[in-house]
Protein backbone atom coordinates (compact mmCIF):
# COMPACT_ATOMS: atom_id res chain seq x y z
CA UNK A 1 0.00 0.00 0.00
CA UNK A 2 1.47 3.73 -0.68
CA UNK A 3 2.09 5.88 2.03
CA UNK A 4 -0.46 7.19 4.27
CA UNK A 5 -1.59 11.24 3.77
CA UNK A 6 -1.72 13.67 6.55
CA UNK A 7 -3.88 16.75 6.74
CA UNK A 8 -3.32 18.96 9.34
CA UNK A 9 -6.22 20.81 11.36
CA UNK A 10 -3.82 23.53 13.21
CA UNK A 11 -5.29 26.16 11.40
CA UNK A 12 -9.12 25.46 12.17
CA UNK A 13 -9.98 22.17 14.08
CA UNK A 14 -7.01 22.38 16.63
CA UNK A 15 -7.75 25.90 17.91
CA UNK A 16 -11.33 25.31 17.98
CA UNK A 17 -11.16 22.24 19.72
CA UNK A 18 -8.52 23.73 22.34
CA UNK A 19 -9.20 27.29 22.62
CA UNK A 20 -12.56 28.30 22.14
CA UNK A 21 -11.50 29.08 17.96
CA UNK A 22 -9.73 32.14 18.92
CA UNK A 23 -6.57 32.08 16.41
CA UNK A 24 -7.01 35.09 14.52
CA UNK A 25 -5.62 35.45 10.78
CA UNK A 26 -2.52 37.29 11.75
CA UNK A 27 -1.28 34.40 14.04
CA UNK A 28 -1.56 32.16 11.40
CA UNK A 29 0.26 34.02 8.74
CA UNK A 30 3.52 33.74 9.93
CA UNK A 31 3.24 29.94 10.19
CA UNK A 32 1.19 29.28 6.47
CA UNK A 33 4.13 29.51 4.59
CA UNK A 34 6.01 26.47 6.79
CA UNK A 35 2.90 24.25 6.29
CA UNK A 36 2.77 25.14 2.81
CA UNK A 37 6.19 23.09 2.14
CA UNK A 38 6.14 20.43 5.00
CA UNK A 39 3.87 17.72 2.47
CA UNK A 40 0.82 17.51 3.87
CA UNK A 41 -2.31 16.64 1.63
CA UNK A 42 -4.45 19.05 3.10
CA UNK A 43 -4.61 21.93 5.43
CA UNK A 44 -7.86 22.93 7.21
CA UNK A 45 -8.23 26.34 7.98
CA UNK A 46 -12.02 27.32 7.36
CA UNK A 47 -15.66 26.58 8.08
CA UNK A 48 -17.03 25.07 11.60
CA UNK A 49 -16.81 27.66 14.21
CA UNK A 50 -14.50 29.78 12.18
CA UNK A 51 -16.93 32.12 10.38
CA UNK A 52 -18.62 32.83 13.75
CA UNK A 53 -15.82 33.21 15.83
CA UNK A 54 -14.16 35.55 13.22
CA UNK A 55 -17.08 37.86 12.97
CA UNK A 56 -18.31 37.79 16.42
CA UNK A 57 -14.77 38.26 18.52
CA UNK A 58 -12.07 38.60 16.34
CA UNK A 59 -13.30 41.49 14.02
CA UNK A 60 -12.23 39.67 11.01
CA UNK A 61 -13.81 38.82 7.45
CA UNK A 62 -13.69 35.40 7.28
CA UNK A 63 -13.47 35.32 3.47
CA UNK A 64 -10.37 37.55 4.06
CA UNK A 65 -8.43 35.09 5.82
CA UNK A 66 -9.22 32.47 3.68
CA UNK A 67 -7.98 34.35 1.35
CA UNK A 68 -4.79 35.53 2.98
CA UNK A 69 -3.81 31.90 3.78
CA UNK A 70 -4.33 30.80 0.54
CA UNK A 71 -1.64 33.63 -0.73
CA UNK A 72 0.42 32.83 1.99
CA UNK A 73 0.08 28.66 1.40
CA UNK A 74 -0.93 28.44 -2.22
CA UNK A 75 0.73 25.25 -3.00
CA UNK A 76 -1.60 22.83 -0.31
CA UNK A 77 -5.27 22.11 -0.88
CA UNK A 78 -7.21 23.80 1.65
CA UNK A 79 -10.03 22.24 3.34
CA UNK A 80 -12.99 23.53 4.61
CA UNK A 81 -16.05 21.57 6.86
CA UNK A 82 -19.71 22.65 5.86
CA UNK A 83 -22.36 21.59 8.02
CA UNK A 84 -24.54 20.96 4.71
CA UNK A 85 -27.97 22.64 4.34
CA UNK A 86 -27.13 24.28 7.31
CA UNK A 87 -23.91 25.89 5.95
CA UNK A 88 -21.88 26.89 8.96
CA UNK A 89 -24.66 27.88 11.51
CA UNK A 90 -27.80 25.54 13.24
CA UNK A 91 -30.50 25.90 10.51
CA UNK A 92 -31.48 25.16 7.62
CA UNK A 93 -30.80 27.45 4.48
CA UNK A 94 -32.82 27.57 1.10
CA UNK A 95 -30.96 26.17 -1.64
CA UNK A 96 -29.64 29.52 -3.14
CA UNK A 97 -28.23 30.74 -0.04
CA UNK A 98 -26.38 26.84 0.12
CA UNK A 99 -25.62 27.81 -3.62
CA UNK A 100 -24.06 31.12 -3.15
CA UNK A 101 -22.07 29.98 -0.37
CA UNK A 102 -20.06 27.41 -1.84
CA UNK A 103 -19.48 29.31 -4.93
CA UNK A 104 -18.21 32.33 -3.25
CA UNK A 105 -16.00 30.06 -0.98
CA UNK A 106 -14.46 28.57 -4.00
CA UNK A 107 -13.76 31.69 -5.63
CA UNK A 108 -11.84 32.88 -2.54
CA UNK A 109 -9.34 29.76 -2.76
CA UNK A 110 -11.28 26.67 -1.28
CA UNK A 111 -10.45 23.50 -2.50
CA UNK A 112 -11.76 20.34 -0.42
CA UNK A 113 -15.60 20.83 1.03
CA UNK A 114 -16.15 18.29 4.38
CA UNK A 115 -19.66 18.23 3.77
CA UNK A 116 -21.71 16.96 6.98
CA UNK A 117 -24.99 16.67 8.29
CA UNK A 118 -25.82 16.04 11.56
CA UNK A 119 -28.53 13.44 11.33
CA UNK A 120 -26.92 11.77 8.77
CA UNK A 121 -29.57 12.62 6.53
CA UNK A 122 -28.22 12.44 2.78
CA UNK A 123 -30.74 14.76 1.85
CA UNK A 124 -29.19 17.90 3.15
CA UNK A 125 -25.94 17.27 1.67
CA UNK A 126 -27.21 17.18 -2.28
CA UNK A 127 -27.16 20.77 -3.31
CA UNK A 128 -23.87 21.78 -1.22
CA UNK A 129 -22.73 18.32 -2.93
CA UNK A 130 -23.58 19.67 -6.29
CA UNK A 131 -23.08 22.71 -6.15
CA UNK A 132 -18.87 22.09 -5.10
CA UNK A 133 -18.80 19.30 -7.90
CA UNK A 134 -20.02 22.26 -10.25
CA UNK A 135 -17.24 24.67 -8.93
CA UNK A 136 -14.49 21.94 -10.07
CA UNK A 137 -13.66 21.60 -6.30
CA UNK A 138 -13.60 18.26 -4.39
CA UNK A 139 -16.28 17.16 -2.75
CA UNK A 140 -15.26 14.83 0.74
CA UNK A 141 -18.71 13.11 1.83
CA UNK A 142 -19.03 12.76 5.57
CA UNK A 143 -20.11 9.83 7.58
CA UNK A 144 -20.73 11.27 11.44
CA UNK A 145 -19.92 8.30 13.07
CA UNK A 146 -21.26 7.47 16.53
CA UNK A 147 -22.45 4.41 18.92
CA UNK A 148 -26.29 3.47 19.19
CA UNK A 149 -28.27 0.64 18.81
CA UNK A 150 -29.20 1.94 15.25
CA UNK A 151 -25.30 3.01 13.89
CA UNK A 152 -23.27 0.03 12.38
CA UNK A 153 -20.64 -0.37 10.03
CA UNK A 154 -23.35 -1.84 7.57
CA UNK A 155 -25.29 1.76 7.97
CA UNK A 156 -22.38 3.50 8.04
CA UNK A 157 -21.31 1.72 4.81
CA UNK A 158 -24.66 2.42 3.11
CA UNK A 159 -24.19 5.68 3.44
CA UNK A 160 -20.96 5.98 1.92
CA UNK A 161 -22.60 4.09 -1.34
CA UNK A 162 -25.58 6.99 -1.40
CA UNK A 163 -22.36 9.57 -1.04
CA UNK A 164 -20.26 7.93 -3.48
CA UNK A 165 -23.52 7.84 -6.39
CA UNK A 166 -24.15 11.61 -5.34
CA UNK A 167 -20.75 12.55 -6.60
CA UNK A 168 -18.53 12.75 -3.44
CA UNK A 169 -14.82 12.09 -4.73
CA UNK A 170 -13.82 10.81 -1.44
CA UNK A 171 -15.08 9.46 1.81
CA UNK A 172 -14.62 11.27 5.56
CA UNK A 173 -15.36 9.63 8.37
CA UNK A 174 -16.11 11.93 10.85
CA UNK A 175 -15.80 11.08 14.26
CA UNK A 176 -16.35 14.02 16.31
CA UNK A 177 -16.23 12.72 19.82
CA UNK A 178 -13.18 10.66 19.85
CA UNK A 179 -14.69 7.30 20.09
CA UNK A 180 -14.25 5.12 17.31
CA UNK A 181 -12.65 2.07 18.68
CA UNK A 182 -9.35 0.75 16.56
CA UNK A 183 -11.12 -2.45 15.61
CA UNK A 184 -13.87 -0.64 14.52
CA UNK A 185 -11.91 1.94 12.85
CA UNK A 186 -10.14 -0.87 10.79
CA UNK A 187 -13.51 -2.89 9.86
CA UNK A 188 -14.95 0.33 9.18
CA UNK A 189 -12.52 1.30 6.77
CA UNK A 190 -11.91 -2.00 5.08
CA UNK A 191 -15.83 -1.97 4.53
CA UNK A 192 -15.62 1.34 2.74
CA UNK A 193 -12.40 0.74 0.90
CA UNK A 194 -14.19 -2.72 -0.68
CA UNK A 195 -17.74 -1.51 -1.23
CA UNK A 196 -17.48 2.26 -1.86
CA UNK A 197 -14.39 2.51 -3.52
CA UNK A 198 -13.34 6.14 -2.72
CA UNK A 199 -10.79 7.42 -1.02
CA UNK A 200 -11.32 7.24 2.39
CA UNK A 201 -9.98 9.90 5.69
CA UNK A 202 -10.61 9.36 9.11
CA UNK A 203 -11.17 12.38 11.18
CA UNK A 204 -11.19 11.89 15.15
CA UNK A 205 -10.45 13.43 18.20
CA UNK A 206 -8.09 12.22 21.10
CA UNK A 207 -10.56 13.35 23.82
CA UNK A 208 -10.73 9.65 25.32
CA UNK A 209 -7.49 8.54 24.22
CA UNK A 210 -8.30 6.06 21.35
CA UNK A 211 -7.50 8.62 18.78
CA UNK A 212 -3.91 7.23 17.43
CA UNK A 213 -4.75 4.19 18.09
CA UNK A 214 -7.22 3.82 16.16
CA UNK A 215 -5.42 6.18 13.07
CA UNK A 216 -3.00 2.99 13.44
CA UNK A 217 -5.63 0.51 12.89
CA UNK A 218 -7.25 2.47 9.58
CA UNK A 219 -3.11 2.62 8.56
CA UNK A 220 -3.10 -0.93 8.51
CA UNK A 221 -6.34 -1.37 7.26
CA UNK A 222 -5.70 1.11 4.06
CA UNK A 223 -7.43 4.49 4.73
CA UNK A 224 -5.84 7.05 2.31
CA UNK A 225 -5.50 9.83 4.79
CA UNK A 226 -5.32 10.91 8.50
CA UNK A 227 -6.10 14.07 10.16
CA UNK A 228 -3.61 15.67 12.75
CA UNK A 229 -2.27 19.03 14.18
CA UNK A 230 0.35 20.19 16.12
CA UNK A 231 0.91 20.61 19.88
CA UNK A 232 -0.30 22.98 21.50
CA UNK A 233 -3.09 22.50 19.43
CA UNK A 234 -2.94 18.72 19.56
CA UNK A 235 -4.22 15.76 21.39
CA UNK A 236 -7.07 16.08 24.26
CA UNK A 237 -10.01 17.77 22.62
CA UNK A 238 -7.94 17.66 19.26
CA UNK A 239 -6.41 15.31 16.92
CA UNK A 240 -3.59 13.39 17.69
CA UNK A 241 0.04 15.48 17.14
CA UNK A 242 1.94 14.96 14.05
CA UNK A 243 5.31 13.89 15.31
CA UNK A 244 3.28 11.95 17.87
CA UNK A 245 1.83 9.95 14.72
CA UNK A 246 5.71 9.58 13.06
CA UNK A 247 6.82 7.73 15.98
CA UNK A 248 3.74 5.72 16.51
CA UNK A 249 4.73 4.93 12.45
CA UNK A 250 8.06 4.56 12.50
CA UNK A 251 9.45 1.52 10.92
CA UNK A 252 5.63 0.80 9.03
CA UNK A 253 5.46 0.54 5.84
CA UNK A 254 2.97 3.15 4.83
CA UNK A 255 5.15 5.72 7.36
CA UNK A 256 5.18 9.40 5.62
CA UNK A 257 8.36 11.54 5.78
CA UNK A 258 8.12 15.21 7.24
CA UNK A 259 10.90 16.97 8.35
CA UNK A 260 11.08 16.96 12.32
CA UNK A 261 13.22 20.49 12.68
CA UNK A 262 10.27 22.17 11.25
CA UNK A 263 8.16 20.64 12.98
CA UNK A 264 9.72 21.33 16.14
CA UNK A 265 10.01 24.72 14.73
CA UNK A 266 6.32 25.08 14.12
CA UNK A 267 5.48 23.68 17.78
CA UNK A 268 7.89 26.08 19.15
CA UNK A 269 5.91 28.90 17.43
CA UNK A 270 2.31 27.32 18.29
CA UNK A 271 3.34 27.65 22.08
CA UNK A 272 3.71 31.51 21.60
CA UNK A 273 0.58 31.24 19.93
CA UNK A 274 -1.23 28.85 22.65
CA UNK A 275 -0.27 31.32 25.72
CA UNK A 276 -1.50 34.55 24.09
CA UNK A 277 -4.89 32.48 23.90
CA UNK A 278 -4.32 30.95 27.62
CA UNK A 279 -7.37 32.59 28.82
CA UNK A 280 -9.45 30.41 26.07
CA UNK A 281 -7.82 26.96 26.80
CA UNK A 282 -8.43 24.77 29.98
CA UNK A 283 -6.20 21.77 31.02
CA UNK A 284 -9.62 20.13 31.27
CA UNK A 285 -9.28 19.84 27.16
CA UNK A 286 -5.89 18.86 27.12
CA UNK A 287 -6.07 16.00 29.13
CA UNK A 288 -7.37 11.77 27.83
CA UNK A 289 -11.50 12.14 29.34
CA UNK A 290 -12.84 8.46 29.61
CA UNK A 291 -16.23 9.86 30.23
CA UNK A 292 -16.59 10.73 26.99
CA UNK A 293 -16.72 6.99 26.57
CA UNK A 294 -19.10 6.70 29.29
CA UNK A 295 -21.27 10.11 27.59
CA UNK A 296 -20.57 9.75 24.00
CA UNK A 297 -20.14 13.08 23.65
CA UNK A 298 -17.50 14.85 22.03
CA UNK A 299 -15.01 16.51 24.95
CA UNK A 300 -15.68 20.46 23.85
CA UNK A 301 -19.31 19.74 24.78
CA UNK A 302 -18.43 17.97 28.18
CA UNK A 303 -15.80 20.85 28.53
CA UNK A 304 -18.60 23.20 27.90
CA UNK A 305 -21.61 21.80 30.09
CA UNK A 306 -18.92 21.95 32.97
CA UNK A 307 -18.78 25.67 32.51
CA UNK A 308 -22.40 26.30 32.15
CA UNK A 309 -23.99 24.07 34.99
CA UNK A 310 -21.58 25.99 37.21
CA UNK A 311 -22.97 29.34 35.73
CA UNK A 312 -26.06 27.91 36.62
CA UNK A 313 -24.87 26.60 40.01
CA UNK A 314 -25.91 23.11 38.91
CA UNK A 315 -22.25 21.37 39.11
CA UNK A 316 -23.60 18.74 41.81
CA UNK A 317 -26.18 18.03 38.66
CA UNK A 318 -23.29 17.22 36.09
CA UNK A 319 -23.32 13.55 36.44
CA UNK A 320 -27.30 13.68 35.94
CA UNK A 321 -27.50 16.00 32.94
CA UNK A 322 -24.86 13.31 31.27
CA UNK A 323 -26.76 10.40 32.19
CA UNK A 324 -29.79 12.05 30.81
CA UNK A 325 -27.98 12.65 27.44
CA UNK A 326 -28.22 9.24 25.98
CA UNK A 327 -32.14 9.33 27.35
CA UNK A 328 -32.64 12.54 24.84
CA UNK A 329 -30.72 10.75 22.26
CA UNK A 330 -32.98 7.81 22.08
CA UNK A 331 -36.36 9.36 22.44
CA UNK A 332 -34.54 12.32 19.34
CA UNK A 333 -33.72 9.28 17.05
CA UNK A 334 -30.47 8.13 18.76
CA UNK A 335 -29.07 11.69 16.31
CA UNK A 336 -25.61 11.80 16.44
CA UNK A 337 -23.86 14.37 18.80
CA UNK A 338 -22.26 17.13 16.44
CA UNK A 339 -22.78 20.75 15.87
CA UNK A 340 -25.39 21.72 16.03
CA UNK A 341 -27.48 18.34 17.55
CA UNK A 342 -24.70 18.22 20.32
CA UNK A 343 -25.71 21.09 22.08
CA UNK A 344 -29.45 20.70 21.30
CA UNK A 345 -29.02 17.40 23.15
CA UNK A 346 -27.40 18.98 25.65
CA UNK A 347 -29.48 21.62 26.67
CA UNK A 348 -32.50 19.27 26.64
CA UNK A 349 -30.70 17.00 28.95
CA UNK A 350 -29.89 20.07 31.76
CA UNK A 351 -33.72 21.16 31.01
CA UNK A 352 -34.99 17.78 31.52
CA UNK A 353 -32.65 17.41 35.08
CA UNK A 354 -33.51 21.37 35.98
CA UNK A 355 -37.19 20.95 35.53
CA UNK A 356 -38.47 17.49 34.73
CA UNK A 357 -38.40 15.83 31.72
CA UNK A 358 -39.88 17.57 28.94
CA UNK A 359 -41.43 20.02 31.06
CA UNK A 360 -39.33 22.64 29.01
CA UNK A 361 -39.42 21.15 25.58
CA UNK A 362 -36.56 23.69 23.86
CA UNK A 363 -37.61 25.05 20.12
CA UNK A 364 -34.55 23.15 18.70
CA UNK A 365 -35.33 20.36 20.24
CA UNK A 366 -38.98 19.93 19.26
CA UNK A 367 -38.09 20.43 15.60
CA UNK A 368 -35.83 17.19 15.62
CA UNK A 369 -38.91 15.71 17.11
CA UNK A 370 -41.21 17.03 14.36
CA UNK A 371 -39.05 16.35 11.56
CA UNK A 372 -37.39 19.91 10.58
CA UNK A 373 -33.82 19.30 10.40
CA UNK A 374 -34.59 15.73 8.49
CA UNK A 375 -34.63 12.45 9.13
CA UNK A 376 -33.20 10.88 12.40
CA UNK A 377 -30.98 7.52 12.28
CA UNK A 378 -33.69 6.05 14.04
CA UNK A 379 -37.61 6.49 15.26
CA UNK A 380 -38.36 9.30 17.43
CA UNK A 381 -40.20 8.36 20.37
CA UNK A 382 -44.03 8.06 19.55
CA UNK A 383 -45.02 10.22 22.98
CA UNK A 384 -42.14 12.69 22.18
CA UNK A 385 -43.46 13.67 19.06
CA UNK A 386 -46.91 13.83 20.18
CA UNK A 387 -45.89 16.79 22.45
CA UNK A 388 -44.57 18.48 19.90
CA UNK A 389 -47.17 18.68 17.73
CA UNK A 390 -49.23 19.73 20.76
CA UNK A 391 -46.41 22.10 22.09
CA UNK A 392 -46.60 24.08 18.56
CA UNK A 393 -49.14 23.11 16.77
CA UNK A 394 -47.51 22.07 14.04
CA UNK A 395 -47.29 18.53 12.22
CA UNK A 396 -44.16 16.85 11.25
CA UNK A 397 -42.08 17.37 7.97
CA UNK A 398 -41.45 14.52 5.99
CA UNK A 399 -39.71 16.44 3.08
CA UNK A 400 -36.20 16.99 3.00
CA UNK A 401 -37.02 20.73 5.04
CA UNK A 402 -35.32 22.81 2.68
CA UNK A 403 -38.11 21.95 0.15
CA UNK A 404 -40.27 24.36 2.32
CA UNK A 405 -37.89 27.10 2.31
CA UNK A 406 -38.23 30.05 -0.37
CA UNK A 407 -35.78 31.29 -2.30
CA UNK A 408 -33.67 34.16 -0.42
CA UNK A 409 -30.87 35.56 -2.28
CA UNK A 410 -32.58 38.48 -3.59
CA UNK A 411 -34.42 39.54 -0.57
CA UNK A 412 -30.94 39.56 1.16
CA UNK A 413 -29.55 41.84 -1.49
CA UNK A 414 -32.09 44.21 -1.16
CA UNK A 415 -31.59 44.34 3.07
CA UNK A 416 -28.14 44.93 2.46
CA UNK A 417 -28.68 47.55 -0.04
CA UNK A 418 -31.00 49.27 2.39
CA UNK A 419 -28.62 49.40 5.26
CA UNK A 420 -26.19 50.70 2.96
CA UNK A 421 -24.12 47.60 2.99
CA UNK A 422 -22.00 45.68 0.06
CA UNK A 423 -24.92 43.42 -1.96
CA UNK A 424 -22.27 41.07 -3.13
CA UNK A 425 -22.81 36.98 -2.68
CA UNK A 426 -20.06 37.10 0.29
CA UNK A 427 -22.05 39.87 1.98
CA UNK A 428 -25.35 38.23 1.38
CA UNK A 429 -24.53 35.05 2.90
CA UNK A 430 -22.50 36.33 5.90
CA UNK A 431 -25.57 38.65 6.49
CA UNK A 432 -28.28 35.32 6.09
CA UNK A 433 -26.12 33.54 8.91
CA UNK A 434 -24.69 36.60 11.16
CA UNK A 435 -26.89 39.62 10.63
CA UNK A 436 -25.81 41.63 13.30
CA UNK A 437 -21.99 40.45 13.60
CA UNK A 438 -21.66 41.34 9.69
CA UNK A 439 -23.17 44.78 10.07
CA UNK A 440 -21.25 45.64 13.00
CA UNK A 441 -18.28 44.17 11.25
CA UNK A 442 -18.44 46.46 8.14
CA UNK A 443 -19.23 49.71 10.23
CA UNK A 444 -16.03 49.22 11.69
CA UNK A 445 -14.14 48.63 8.87
CA UNK A 446 -15.64 51.70 7.12
CA UNK A 447 -14.97 53.86 10.47
CA UNK A 448 -11.43 54.62 9.26
CA UNK A 449 -12.49 56.69 6.27
CA UNK A 450 -14.92 58.50 7.57
CA UNK A 451 -12.88 59.41 10.10
CA UNK A 452 -10.12 60.34 7.89
CA UNK A 453 -11.68 63.90 7.34
CA UNK A 454 -11.06 66.26 10.26
CA UNK A 455 -14.81 67.24 10.65
CA UNK A 456 -15.30 63.43 11.06
CA UNK A 457 -12.23 62.53 13.01
CA UNK A 458 -13.45 65.10 15.94
CA UNK A 459 -16.89 63.33 16.06
CA UNK A 460 -15.98 60.31 15.68
CA UNK A 461 -17.08 57.95 17.87
CA UNK A 462 -15.92 54.37 18.76
CA UNK A 463 -17.51 51.94 16.19
CA UNK A 464 -20.45 50.03 17.78
CA UNK A 465 -20.11 46.72 18.93
CA UNK A 466 -22.01 43.79 18.00
CA UNK A 467 -25.38 43.57 19.61
CA UNK A 468 -25.74 41.09 22.08
CA UNK A 469 -26.97 37.65 21.55
CA UNK A 470 -29.81 37.96 24.37
CA UNK A 471 -31.89 40.70 25.71
CA UNK A 472 -33.90 41.34 28.22
CA UNK A 473 -37.69 40.90 27.82
CA UNK A 474 -39.64 44.75 27.86
CA UNK A 475 -41.84 43.24 30.43
CA UNK A 476 -41.83 41.32 33.67
CA UNK A 477 -42.23 37.76 32.70
CA UNK A 478 -45.82 35.94 34.25
CA UNK A 479 -45.38 33.00 36.35
CA UNK A 480 -45.59 30.03 33.42
CA UNK A 481 -44.58 32.32 30.90
CA UNK A 482 -41.94 30.98 28.55
CA UNK A 483 -39.34 33.60 26.48
CA UNK A 484 -36.68 31.82 23.68
CA UNK A 485 -33.24 33.28 23.47
CA UNK A 486 -30.45 32.96 21.51
CA UNK A 487 -27.10 33.05 23.52
CA UNK A 488 -23.09 32.30 23.58
CA UNK A 489 -21.79 30.42 26.27
CA UNK A 490 -17.66 29.39 25.84
CA UNK A 491 -17.97 30.30 21.97
CA UNK A 492 -20.73 27.81 21.66
CA UNK A 493 -24.41 29.79 20.50
CA UNK A 494 -27.51 28.27 21.97
CA UNK A 495 -31.18 28.17 21.65
CA UNK A 496 -32.53 28.77 25.73
CA UNK A 497 -36.05 29.19 27.12
CA UNK A 498 -36.50 30.95 30.11
CA UNK A 499 -39.73 30.85 32.51
CA UNK A 500 -40.83 32.33 35.36
CA UNK A 501 -41.33 30.04 37.82
CA UNK A 502 -44.45 31.18 40.28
Amino acid sequence: MSTVLFNNTVLRDGHQSLAATRMTTAQMLPAAPILDEMGFAGLETWGGATIDSCLRYLNENPFDRLRALKKAAPKTPQIMLLRGQNIVQYTSFPDDVVEAFVRANAAAGQDIFRIFDALNDVRNLRTAIKTVLACGKHARGEVCYTTSPVHTVKAFVEMGIELREMGCHSIGIKDMSGVIAPRVAYDMVKELKARVGLPVTLHTHDTAGLGAASYLAAIDAGVDAVETSIVPFANGTSQPDTLRMLALLDGHPRCPKFDTKKLQQLREYFTGVYKELEKFTSPANERVDSDTLIYQVPGGMLSNFRTQLKEQNMSDKFEQVMAEIPYVRSCLGWIPLVTPTSQIVGTQAMLNVKFGRWTNFSQPAMDIALGKYGRTPGPIDPSVRELAIKKSGQQTVECRPADLLAPRMSKLREELAAGGLPTDDEACVLHAMFPREFAALHKKSAAPAAASAPAAAAAAQPAPAAAPAVGAPSAPMAPGQVQHFVLTVGGVRKTVQVQEIS
